[in-house]
Formats: C-alpha cells, sequence, structure tokens
C-alpha cells in the first residue's frame, strides 16, 4: 500500500506543476471584467452594485443587469443585492461572463452553510440531525483541552470532565445516548474530515464544529460512524479581506476541592479511638498527644499540613495567540501561531537543576492555503503541527498526590534535627525530597500534520461535474528524556540515633527515548456533481477512500471503503438525501469483511405550502427524518481475533535430564471466524422553526437506535478448559429526545440572546450472555448501559443498605454477613434478597448484589446561556447540568492505607458509641474491613449537578479609538471556567462532575479565571 501513496503524491505533486505552468502568466495585468447578472430564473438584475475587494470602487448594473468594470487581473468583484446572497468571482474569469445571483431564502444566507462529510450545504437544504456552533460563539478561555468549552452549548453531544492536571484535563464525549456495552462509544473526530483529535487545537484555528447524529451524515463513514461524528473545520483565508489579529491572555488557575488532612492530635486521638473499638490498647500515650496538640516537639512529634505546604493556592496559565489571514483571486491564505503555558500547583519543586512541578507548554501553528490555479483547478493545501512539552516529577503526579494527601500529620518531619530528610520504614516517601531529590521527566511531543485537496472542474465533459482528490500525512512521535536521582530518608529510633532507609544516588541523565510514533496516511478520490436544472437542484458526490496507520511494534492498521451520497431538491422546498457506503474493515475474516451501510433522509419547508401563509408569528418550519444502517468495527476484542494463535513462554518445563527449564507453547483465545461489526440501525425525526420574525429558532428531534451483533461471551461449556473469543450474540438499544431553542432581540441599544438545549436519552440491554445460573434479580436483561464509575471500571450490582447495626442484639437478629470475619455494631447492615435459589436464605453474600439503573452517564443532561450587549459592553454565561446520574463515595470516605489505619478527613464522621445517632458513615476499621467496603447504595448519591461553566465579560473600545490607534477593534475582557455547582452533595466537599478530583492521588479540579485583550488590525 505504501507504494500507492507514493506514486499519488507523485502524480498529485506533477499534475500541480503542469497546471501552474498553464496558469494565468500575467497576475497584475490589468482586465475589463464585464457581463450581466441574472437570477436563478435567467431573468438580468438591476441595482446589483458590484465592487472590488478592500476598494471603495463600485458600479451598479441598470435594468438589463449588464456591467463592466476596469480590474488587476488578481482582484476579485463583490455583487451585493439586498434580498440575495453575496456572489463573488475572479476579475480574470469575468469577461461577458453570467453571473448568477441566488435570492436568500431562510437558513439558506451568506453565514447558513453547514458542513457534511466531503461537502458543504445550506441549512435549509439539510434533511439531516446535524447540530453545529461556530466558535465566534465561544468563550476564549485558557484551557489545554479544547473539549470543555463545547460543554452544554450543542443538543446531543454530552462532554463530562474527566481531569484538570496541566496537559490533561481530558473529557469523554458521548453523542445521543449508549447502545452498545462493549465501549465506551467516543464519536469519530474529524478535523476537515480527516481523522484527527483536535482536542490540542487552539480555538483559533477552528471555524466551526458540527456534531452529526443520524444515519443520513453517519452512513458516509461506513464501519467507523455509528457512535456519531464531531466534525471540526478550520478557518480558511479571505479573498476580499486582510486580517491580522492578536490575543493575549493571563490568568489563574485555583483548587474547587482538596483533601483536608487531619491534623497530628486529631490523627492520633482516632488512632486511638479505633483500637479501642476494636478491643486493642491505645498506641499515643498522653504525652504524645499533648505535644501534638502544643506542638512543643516537632521532631519528635510533628504535626504537618502537607497539602498545605506543597500545594499552591493559585498556578498561572497563559495563551498568546496571532493570526493572519487575506488574499487575492489566485491565493488565499490563513496562517496562525499559538503559544499555550499551564503551570503546576506544586510549592517548593524548583532547584538550581530542575523544575520538577507538573508544567504543560504547547506551541500550535497552522498554514491553510487556498490556490486557485486557473477556472477548472483549485489546490488546497493545509499544513499544521503542535509541540507539547509535558513535565513532571519522576515519581509521577499520583504518587506525589497520594503521599500528600495520605500521610498521616505525625508521620515523620520533613527535615530531621540534622537537615536530613525525614521518613519512615511505612512512609518512605518525603514530599520535598521527590520535588528536590527525585528527578524530573519531560514528554515531549512532536505532530505534524499536512494535506493537499485538489479539484478539477470537468465541465467540458459534463457541467457541474469535478474530479476530486485529498490526501494526508500526519506523523507523531514522543521524545522522553530528564533527570534521574534518589534520596534517603532517616527516622529517629528512640536511642538517640537515625534509622536510614533508601540509598542516595548523585543526579544523572536519565536515559532518553523516543517512543509512540504513528504514521496515517488518508486518501479520498472520486466525484461530485452539482447542477440546477430549473426547480431542480442535484449534488451526487461518490469517494473512495483507503487509510492507514502505522507505527513500531505492530501491523499496520488498514481501511478502505467507497461512499455515495446523491442530495435532491426541489423548489427549494422538498429535499431526499440517499447515502449508501461500502465499507472494509481488517478486523474481521477475509470474506467477511464488506458490507453495505445505508440510509435516506428527507425535508419539506411546509412554511411555503399557502396554506400557512396566514401563520403571521410562523416564519419557517421544516419537517424532516432519517433512518438507515451504521457500523462500528472496534469491537472488544483482541486483534485478528478471527485466527487462532499460539504465544511462547510462560510456564517452562524441564525435560529428560536437562536441569534447563525449556520455554512452552500455549494457544490464545480460541478464535471466532464470524466475528463481524456492531450493527446500529438509527432513525429520527423532528422538526425546525422560526417564529416571530425569526426572534425565536426552535429544533426538536425525536431518536431511536437499535445496535445488534454486540460483542458477549459465549455459551460453550468450560469443559472445553480454554478461553475463548466473544461472540456476537448480543443486541441494545437507545431512544430519547432532543431539544434545541434560541432567542435573539434587540431593545433599543441592548440585544439579548438566550440559547437552551435539552437531550433525554434511556438505554436498555436486549440480550447479552451472562454467566450459567445468573439469578433474575442480577441479570443486566432489561437494564440500561453503564455503570457507576469506580477508578477506571463500572460497577452494576449492588447490595442494598438497611442502616447501620447500633447493638450486638441487632446483629444476632439480622442475617449472618459473611464479608468480614467479625460484625460489630457501627457495620453496615444489608438485605436478604436470595441465595443459590433466588429466595432468602438468611445469609448475606454475593447472592445479595443486585442490578441496578444507576449509572455515570446521565438519562439527561441540558444546557442554556445568555449574551447581552450594550454600547460596547457584553457578557456571556453558560450553564451545564446533567440529571439522572450517580456517582459512588466509597472510594473517598474509605480511602487511605493500612498504614495509616484509613483514617482521612471523613474518619471524625464515623459511628462510635458515642455518636450513634448522628455519625454519617460507618465505624473505623483498620482491618476486617471487608463488611463496610463492599459495593452498596449506602455508598451512592446523586451525581445531578448544574454548573455555570463559563463566564465572559468583555468592553470593544469605541470606533474613533480604535481609528486613532490605527487598528480596526481592541476588547478587553475576562473570562471564566468552572464558577459555580449546585449539586445535592452539597455536605461533601467534592466536584459532582469529578467525585474523586483532589482526593486519593487525582489531581485537583481547577477553576479559571483569565483577562484578555483582542485586537484586530
Amino acid at each position: 500500500m505504501n507504494w500507492m501513496y507514493k506514486v499519488l503524491a507523485s502524480c498529485l505533486f506533477c499534475f500541480l506543476l503542469i497546471s501552474t505552468c498553464n496558469a494565468q502568466s500575467e497576475p497584475d495585468a490589468t482586465v475589463t471584467a464585464s457581463g450581466t447578472v441574472v437570477d436563478k430564473n435567467g431573468k438580468p438584475l438591476e441595482g446589483v452594485a458590484i465592487s472590488v475587494q478592500e476598494n471603495t470602487r463600485e458600479v451598479t448594473t441598470g435594468p438589463d443587469g449588464k456591467f463592466s468594470m476596469e480590474c488587476i487581473s488578481n482582484e476579485v468583484l463583490i455583487f451585493k443585492k439586498n434580498g440575495y446572497n453575496i456572489a463573488r468571482g475572479a476579475a480574470s474569469e469575468l469577461e461577458n461572463t453570467t453571473v448568477t445571483m441566488v435570492a436568500t431564502l431562510i437558513e439558506a444566507g451568506d453565514e447558513d452553510n453547514v458542513q457534511i462529510p466531503f461537502g458543504v450545504r445550506k441549512r435549509r437544504a439539510v434533511s439531516a440531525s446535524v447540530s453545529s456552533i461556530k466558535t465566534s460563539e465561544l468563550p476564549q478561555l485558557p484551557l489545554s483541552t479544547l473539549t470543555n468549552v463545547l460543554a452544554g452549548r450543542l443538543p446531543g453531544l454530552y462532554i463530562q470532565q474527566l481531569g484538570s492536571r496541566p496537559g490533561t484535563d481530558d473529557a469523554s464525549m458521548l453523542i445521543r445516548g449508549r447502545s452498545s456495552y462493549n465501549s465506551n462509544q467516543s464519536p469519530l473526530l474529524l478535523i476537515d474530515g480527516v481523522e484527527r483529535d483536535f482536542v490540542d487545537m487552539d480555538l483559533n484555528e477552528i471555524e466551526s464544529i458540527s456534531v452529526l447524529k443520524d444515519a443520513a451524515t453517519l452512513a458516509w463513514y461506513g464501519m467507523t460512524g455509528a457512535n456519531g461524528v464531531v466534525y471540526v473545520t478550520t478557518k480558511r483565508g479571505s479573498s476580499t479581506s486582510t486580517r491580522v489579529t492578536l490575543d493575549a491572555q493571563g490568568g489563574v488557575q485555583t483548587p474547587v476541592n482538596l483533601t483536608k488532612p487531619l491534623d497530628a492530635y486529631t490523627y492520633a486521638t482516632l488512632y486511638n479511638r479505633a483500637r479501642a473499638e476494636n478491643g486493642e490498647q491505645p498506641l499515643y500515650d498522653q504525652t504524645a498527644l499533648d505535644a501534638y496538640q502544643n506542638g512543643t516537639d516537632p521532631y519528635r512529634y510533628p504535626n504537618n499540613n502537607f497539602v498545605k505546604q506543597f500545594i499552591k493556592k493559585a498556578a498561572p496559565v497563559q495563551r498568546y495567540v496571532a493570526t493572519v489571514s487575506g488574499g487575492n483571486s489566485f491565493v488565499q491564505y490563513f496562517t496562525l501561531l499559538s503559544y499555550y503555558n499551564q503551570d503546576g500547583l506544586y510549592k517548593w519543586a524548583t532547584n538550581p537543576r530542575y523544575d520538577a512541578n507538573t508544567n504543560f507548554q504547547r506551541y500550535n501553528f497552522r498554514t491553510n492555503l487556498n490556490m486557485h490555479i486557473n477556472k477548472d483547478l483549485d489546490i488546497a493545501l493545509d499544513v499544521n503541527g503542535r509541540i507539547e512539552d509535558l513535565g513532571y516529577l519522576s515519581a509521577g503526579n499520583g504518587t506525589f498526590l497520594n503521599t500528600l494527601y495520605n500521610t498521616p500529620a505525625n508521620a515523620f518531619p520533613i527535615y530531621n534535627e540534622d537537615a536530613t530528610y525525614g521518613g519512615t520504614s511505612q512512609f518512605r516517601n518525603n514530599p520535598l525530597a521527590m520535588l528536590n531529590e527525585d528527578g524530573y521527566i519531560s514528554d515531549l511531543t512532536r505532530s505534524m500534520m499536512s494535506t493537499i485537496d485538489v479539484k478539477y472542474k470537468l465541465g467540458s465533459i459534463l457541467e457541474g461535474l469535478s474530479f476530486n482528490a485529498f490526501f494526508t500525512y500526519d506523523v507523531e512521535g514522543l521524545y522522553k528524556s530528564g533527570f534521574e536521582q534518589a534520596y534517603e530518608v532517616f527516622e529517629y529510633n528512640g536511642a538517640g540515633g537515625y534509622t536510614q532507609f533508601g540509598t542516595r544516588a548523585p543526579i544523572t541523565y536519565s536515559a532518553s527515548a523516543f517512543s509512540a510514533s504513528v504514521r496515517n496516511n488518508e486518501f479520498w478520490g472520486g466525484f461530485d456533481y452539482n447542477r440546477h436544472l430549473g426547480q431542480h437542484s442535484f449534488n451526487f458526490s461518490t469517494r473512495a477512500q483507503w487509510a492507514l496507520s502505522a507505527s513500531p511494534g505492530r501491523l499496520d492498521n488498514r481501511r478502505q471503503g467507497v461512499s455515495n451520497r446523491l442530495s435532491y431538491g426541489f423548489k427549494d422546498r422538498y429535499y431526499v438525501d440517499v447515502v449508501a457506503t461500502f465499507s472494509q474493515s481488517q478486523n474481521f475474516a477475509p470474506g467477511k469483511r464488506s458490507g453495505w451501510f445505508p440510509a435516506v433522509s428527507a425535508g419539506w419547508i411546509v412554511s411555503d405550502e399557502n396554506f400557512l401563509s396566514s401563520a403571521g408569528f410562523l416564519d419557517y418550519l421544516k419537517i424532516r427524518g432519517s433512518v438507515g444502517l451504521v457500523g462500528n468495527d472496534l469491537i472488544s476484542s483482541r486483534r485478528f481475533a478471527f485466527n487462532n494463535y499460539w504465544t511462547r513462554g510462560g510456564s517452562q518445563y524441564a525435560f529428560g535430564t536437562s536441569y534447563s527449564a525449556s520455554p512452552n507453547s500455549s494457544e490464545l483465545e480460541l478464535a471466532n471466524p464470524n466475528l463481524t461489526w456492531e450493527k446500529a440501525r438509527k432513525a429520527s425525526v423532528g422538526f425546525d422553526a422560526k417564529l416571530f420574525k425569526q426572534a425565536v429558532s426552535l429544533s426538536v428531534d425525536y431518536f431511536y437506535e437499535n445496535r445488534t451483533d454486540l460483542m458477549t461471551a459465549d455459551i460453550l461449556p468450560n469443559v472445553l478448559g480454554q478461553s475463548r473469543v466473544q461472540v456476537n450474540a448480543g443486541e441494545a438499544q437507545y431512544k430519547g429526545i432532543e431539544a434545541a431553542l434560541n432567542f435573539s432581540k434587540n431593545i433599543g441599544k441592548l440585544n439579548v440572546s438566550f440559547n437552551g438545549n435539552f437531550t433525554y436519552a434511556q438505554s436498555e440491554i436486549i440480550a447479552i450472555n451472562e454467566e450459567a445460573g445468573t439469578l433474575p434479580y442480577q441479570s443486566q436483561m432489561g437494564y440500561n448501559i453503564g455503570g457507576v464509575r469506580q477508578g477506571d471500571s463500572f460497577t452494576r450490582r449492588f447490595l442494598l443498605s438497611d442502616g447501620i447495626f447500633q447493638s450486638q442484639e441487632e446483629i444476632d437478629a439480622a442475617p449472618v454477613q459473611r464479608f468480614s470475619g467479625t460484625v460489630r455494631p457501627g457495620d453496615i447492615k444489608y438485605r436478604d434478597v436470595g441465595g443459590p435459589n433466588g429466595v432468602p436464605d438468611g445469609i448475606i453474600d454475593n447472592f445479595d448484589f443486585v442490578m441496578t439503573d444507576y449509572s455515570d452517564v446521565p438519562k439527561a443532561y441540558y444546557g442554556f446561556g445568555t449574551t447581552l450587549q450594550y454600547a460596547g459592553f457584553d457578557v456571556t454565561a453558560q450553564f451545564l447540568g446533567v440529571h439522572g446520574r450517580t456517582i459512588q463515595i466509597n472510594s473517598l470516605i474509605n480511602s487511605g492505607s493500612s498504614a495509616s489505619g484509613y483514617l482521612n478527613q471523613f474518619s471524625p464522621d464515623s459511628w462510635s458509641t458515642a455518636t450513634a445517632q448522628t455519625a454519617l458513615y460507618p465505624r473505623m476499621a483498620m482491618s476486617d474491613r471487608g463488611n463496610n467496603t463492599q459495593n452498596s447504595d449506602y455508598w451512592l448519591r446523586s451525581g445531578d449537578f448544574l454548573k455555570l461553566k463559563q463566564m465572559e465579560l468583555g468592553y470593544t473600545l469605541p470606533a474613533g479609538i480604535t481609528r486613532f490607534m490605527r487598528v480596526n477593534a481592541m476588547r478587553f475582557y475576562v473570562s471564566g471556567f468552572n464558577l459555580l455547582t449546585f449539586s445535592k452533595v452539597d455536605d461533601l466537599p467534592i466536584d459532582p462532575e469529578m467525585p474523586m478530583a483532589g482526593y486519593g492521588s487525582e489531581y485537583p479540579s481547577l477553576r479559571t479565571w483569565a483577562a484578555g485583550v483582542s485586537i484586530k488590525f
């Protein structure tokens, strides 16, 4: 396949060279542009204003629609007339030419373009379910991950933030709902039609973002489109204006929630109490308690607050962006350079050798170039890249934060009396030494992405026909470097001396390595046919696709297919789209790798019918619907699972008299030669409406998806003695509704706008193979897809709690609980749901876990916001909310380790005989803890929340001042992110979106404040 790419690239280069030689030889020659301006019916248009780009020269057409103007050949003429869309034309190509202007219809104006796969449609003509937003509507925020800016902005798109550490404030995305229990159903991410991730792009690179949600748009992508598509369109230059912009932002990020560790006295007191409740003697005597409380001997009786000592109250963040765009009739360009710097929250991380504070820096650059070679040939060449430098201490952020959060305040002094690092046999990690004596790592990632897009008009063969070729070359690599070091800690041994743990090692350079090298190539080639014949419009596209991903250490990933789309419109009122894609995937056995993915959609502009002409409040109403089949080949199974494979190693055996063992060969899972892709049958019906002189826009969709051939366990007996690859025997579905509402109104000098969206989706498992003898109340059948997040996994089954045991008499009268050796007062009491036969048996064990509908994925999510503009001032606020989501606090309340006795800031609220009636949590236990750490509904909480996700306040200088400063516009603004949260877990100091942020070993959630200036020249 590599040779094909080389030949293709060579052909395209030669084609470009030859065509360039045939282009206009004198781009600055004087020409006379002339012709006739007509409407789509060929009728001459009078009063069309024709001007030259960035020039005051202007002529107007007379009754015959004719015009004539002397121009430079590389200039662009602009045709404007009220009630018509703007038309443009290169002066060199306007010689006795007919220029057709299209009457402006609702949702078919100059700003109503919608990106679809390898095509552009006016929103009016889109009969599929597509939501889009321009980046000019998004706030300028200094965030390392672009995804979070979209939270709450588009119907059907659910974004959940998962992290906040510099450079890794990741988020998950879900479109509409889940109909597969094999994967998280992340959507396909496309940039200008190419599969690329956009989270590390700068916001100013992007023109618009669209979410493709139904089969009519997704079928184009065959086996990769079932989970939906987020389609990003980048900015391009203009042939009619030159723009230079500068944006500068500076701000701070502050932790929202952080562990509040116990002070030494409280910790020691609780430790003694926990031991006493287990019938053990106290560990700390009164002398120690007094010393902890009074601070009389900080070396023998330390009282550290590691979180306060090593976590800053704020960390700086910066972002700088410069763009230049413009062009003429031959070449248009857009260029961007940006720099982003996000510092970490760690104190005392800088030393003369390195800075171990976690830090992220990113440099983005992009050049999008459009070349109009001649009247038949257009070429676009895009080159962009990133350099990302992620730095962190050698021990890792997780280990460091775990040390800060979970090391007892009295474990050791930071420094001993002799200035050595403190530490013990149980607590060997000294946070100051980890920052200054343990090394540093830098992950430097370099990415380069390039695209060439060629369009050649074949009007001499058939009017409206064109050939298109699209090729990409993307490379990425990681360079890891840093410093290695080791430190030693000392523990006072009570005899006037110290015991050493660890061995000190001098600083050296760590072994540098190149890794994670990936090369991606993608080619799309085919034909487009676009034609208007009277009241009929035809748009046909066909593309062949080849894609390859190569990386050292693995076999190449390849994909290919042919996508076809036919769009038909009649009277600008009736629309039909038919899509059919032939797609292939190497994940399946030869002969079973290909499939067809058809879809159809239709739209009807009802408001243009005569029977609605009297509805004065109704300006526009479109009814639309779609149905089709899409696939997903990213099944949860090993690669090439249709073949049987053997591996060497594992257990070894000695044969004969030999004393050396020989490695064995073992068989991997038994193959499944009948593997196939998931099949998603999608249906959607909805309407778009504009009311009250287009002040109100409303869009509503009902959607349904049935997904079959899901991967699930086989039902072969275990007597085979070998594990097996899963089989395509699962089925699930989801259905729901989404709506979007927008309002805009000018009230004198005040402009008011409002946006709101709402999505509800309910999933259901229809078929899944489960363990033999699964009890009915433990079966997943009929329940939703998903579960409660617990670390990196999800939990579906829970014990049903019934309060806390208050006495031994209650324990004796209750069913026997077998999750710990001893059940005591203060332990959680569970309900006896069933036994091996499914009926209560007086024993609480694994048969009492119950399947539930609790899930981390909300049943409904919504967003709303407003923008107010008055006399140069503007304020924008955007909210995000979720409903029907569940989180667990088991990992939070029971955090810690055996070394610390599992004591933390929540331990004072644990059950004791003195606090039996007011305790929030079960008793403390340092061992035999199994009963109270089980997955049960006792630890479940509502994960519903409403967040003020983004807010921005700006002021634009008056035009008189900017003219004096010789700039076109200047705006100052302040912005914020994650500003306020309203939830049902206000009694806990946690972020309901990321419950463990700031606890365990997780970086805290961050609130961002920034101020910036935007200048346009």
